[in-house]
């Protein structure tokens, strides 16, 4: 893991990079959905003014990386929209980023900490499974793409 990597809140002349790494990893292996496009066009809308976060990435003066923490109307958090550029992919940035979403959730009070993903994805799974995530039954989803649901328990509460 690298110290040049800088973890730092997302700022509004972030949404282009954040909309970029996002698009760029969705479309090599799916197609963008409606709830992709809402989120990318409308990060501040749709995920910071209802009381989530977005995370980005800095290293060797570029934005890499993102992740973003989506508040569900229960107060626990989805994690969602994490993505690290291919050319700063094997630095621990994805590890980083999560490890600092999902500090986030704690400190703002959540239980747990739920995310989707595809099982083709076996990287991000390993690294999901890395941050202490485990599987859970799979809840209908508004995203085509979704075929596996994985839940962080905060430490203490089941």
């Amino acid at each position: 893991m690298s110290a040049a990597v800088e973890i730092i809140a997302y700022r509004p002349e972030h949404q282009a990079a954040f909309r970029d790494l996002n698009h760029e990893w969705i479309t090599t292996y799916f197609s963008l959905e409606e709830p992709d496009k809402r989120m990318l066009d409308d990060p501040q809308g749709y995920i910071l003014d209802p009381g989530g976060y977005i995370f980005m990435a800095r290293y060797q003066d570029q934005t890499v990386g993102t992740c973003a923490l989506i508040r569900e109307p229960d107060g626990n958090f989805e994690l969602a929209k994490m993505a690290v550029s291919p050319k700063a992919q094997g630095l621990g940035i994805g590890y980083r980023l999560g490890q600092a979403a999902i500090d986030q959730a704690w400190a703002a009070g959540a239980h747990h900490v739920e995310l989707l993903s595809n099982r083709k994805l076996t990287p991000a799974l390993t690294l999901y499974r890395k941050l202490g995530f485990a599987e859970a039954p799979l809840s209908p989803s508004e995203y085509q793409r979704a075929d596996i649901r994985m839940v962080l328990a905060r430490p203490g509460t089941k």
